[in-house]
Protein backbone atom coordinates (compact mmCIF):
# COMPACT_ATOMS: atom_id res chain seq x y z
CA UNK A 1 0.00 0.00 0.00
CA UNK A 2 1.04 3.44 -1.34
CA UNK A 3 1.53 6.08 1.53
CA UNK A 4 2.42 9.62 1.52
CA UNK A 5 3.26 11.91 4.00
CA UNK A 6 1.72 15.74 4.66
CA UNK A 7 4.37 17.99 6.55
CA UNK A 8 3.22 21.05 7.61
CA UNK A 9 5.21 23.57 10.04
CA UNK A 10 4.99 21.71 13.33
CA UNK A 11 2.84 18.93 12.49
CA UNK A 12 2.95 15.78 10.52
CA UNK A 13 -0.11 13.36 8.68
CA UNK A 14 0.76 9.83 6.48
CA UNK A 15 -1.85 9.30 4.42
CA UNK A 16 -2.84 5.74 2.98
CA UNK A 17 -3.43 5.93 -0.43
CA UNK A 18 -6.60 4.09 -2.26
CA UNK A 19 -6.67 1.75 -5.17
CA UNK A 20 -7.78 5.14 -7.40
CA UNK A 21 -6.82 6.98 -10.33
CA UNK A 22 -6.64 10.00 -8.08
CA UNK A 23 -4.59 8.74 -5.82
CA UNK A 24 -2.08 7.05 -8.79
CA UNK A 25 -2.32 10.87 -10.07
CA UNK A 26 -1.48 12.60 -7.32
CA UNK A 27 1.61 10.44 -6.14
CA UNK A 28 3.18 10.41 -9.21
CA UNK A 29 3.18 14.25 -9.13
CA UNK A 30 5.05 14.42 -5.75
CA UNK A 31 6.60 16.07 -4.30
CA UNK A 32 4.59 19.48 -4.36
CA UNK A 33 4.50 21.91 -1.66
CA UNK A 34 1.16 24.70 -0.74
CA UNK A 35 -0.48 26.68 1.70
CA UNK A 36 -3.14 25.41 4.26
CA UNK A 37 -6.31 26.92 3.98
CA UNK A 38 -9.55 26.67 6.17
CA UNK A 39 -13.22 26.51 6.13
CA UNK A 40 -14.97 25.54 9.34
CA UNK A 41 -13.68 22.23 10.28
CA UNK A 42 -11.83 21.25 6.79
CA UNK A 43 -8.17 21.92 6.26
CA UNK A 44 -7.37 22.19 2.28
CA UNK A 45 -4.68 23.23 0.06
CA UNK A 46 -4.04 23.45 -3.37
CA UNK A 47 -2.33 21.30 -5.87
CA UNK A 48 -1.06 21.71 -9.31
CA UNK A 49 -3.39 18.84 -10.60
CA UNK A 50 -6.34 18.83 -12.60
CA UNK A 51 -7.86 15.84 -12.07
CA UNK A 52 -11.33 14.73 -12.86
CA UNK A 53 -14.32 13.56 -10.83
CA UNK A 54 -14.64 10.20 -10.00
CA UNK A 55 -17.99 8.39 -10.65
CA UNK A 56 -17.66 7.75 -6.61
CA UNK A 57 -16.99 11.45 -5.68
CA UNK A 58 -19.64 12.87 -3.13
CA UNK A 59 -19.82 15.86 -0.93
CA UNK A 60 -20.35 13.89 2.69
CA UNK A 61 -17.28 12.54 3.56
CA UNK A 62 -16.19 10.24 6.44
CA UNK A 63 -13.69 11.16 9.41
CA UNK A 64 -10.49 10.43 8.44
CA UNK A 65 -11.47 10.35 4.64
CA UNK A 66 -8.85 12.64 2.52
CA UNK A 67 -10.65 14.17 -0.58
CA UNK A 68 -9.40 15.99 -3.99
CA UNK A 69 -11.57 18.80 -4.29
CA UNK A 70 -12.24 18.48 -8.01
CA UNK A 71 -13.38 21.84 -8.31
CA UNK A 72 -10.56 24.06 -6.61
CA UNK A 73 -7.68 21.35 -7.39
CA UNK A 74 -7.72 21.33 -3.96
CA UNK A 75 -6.87 18.31 -1.22
CA UNK A 76 -9.38 18.45 1.27
CA UNK A 77 -9.22 17.23 4.53
CA UNK A 78 -12.31 17.44 6.78
CA UNK A 79 -12.50 16.48 10.62
CA UNK A 80 -16.14 18.07 11.43
CA UNK A 81 -18.47 20.39 10.94
CA UNK A 82 -18.05 22.98 7.95
CA UNK A 83 -20.60 25.80 6.95
CA UNK A 84 -22.97 23.30 4.32
CA UNK A 85 -23.11 20.47 7.34
CA UNK A 86 -26.21 19.43 8.34
CA UNK A 87 -26.35 18.13 11.80
CA UNK A 88 -22.72 16.25 12.57
CA UNK A 89 -21.90 15.50 9.32
CA UNK A 90 -18.56 16.48 7.30
CA UNK A 91 -19.60 18.13 4.35
CA UNK A 92 -17.41 19.35 1.51
CA UNK A 93 -18.82 22.17 -0.52
CA UNK A 94 -19.07 20.41 -3.39
CA UNK A 95 -18.60 16.45 -4.33
CA UNK A 96 -14.75 15.36 -4.65
CA UNK A 97 -12.84 11.72 -4.82
CA UNK A 98 -12.01 9.83 -2.13
CA UNK A 99 -8.65 8.80 -2.54
CA UNK A 100 -6.50 8.13 0.91
CA UNK A 101 -7.23 7.82 4.25
CA UNK A 102 -5.95 9.15 7.77
CA UNK A 103 -5.84 8.32 11.16
CA UNK A 104 -5.91 11.49 13.54
CA UNK A 105 -6.74 13.21 16.80
CA UNK A 106 -9.41 15.87 15.61
CA UNK A 107 -7.83 18.28 18.44
CA UNK A 108 -4.19 17.29 16.19
CA UNK A 109 -5.67 18.45 12.98
CA UNK A 110 -7.37 21.45 13.83
CA UNK A 111 -4.30 23.19 15.23
CA UNK A 112 -3.20 23.78 11.80
CA UNK A 113 -3.19 26.96 11.20
CA UNK A 114 -4.21 28.64 8.09
CA UNK A 115 -1.49 29.88 6.19
CA UNK A 116 1.35 26.96 7.19
CA UNK A 117 3.08 26.14 4.26
CA UNK A 118 2.59 22.03 3.78
CA UNK A 119 5.01 19.93 1.87
CA UNK A 120 3.55 16.75 0.32
CA UNK A 121 5.84 14.20 -0.52
CA UNK A 122 6.23 10.10 -0.71
CA UNK A 123 7.19 8.36 2.27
Amino acid sequence: MKQLILKFENKELILKLRNTKTAHIIYNALPFKSVVQKWGEEIYFDTPLNINLEPDARSVVEYGEVAFWAAGSAIAIGYGRTPVSQENEIRLISPANIWADCKFQKEYIASIKQGETVIVQKL
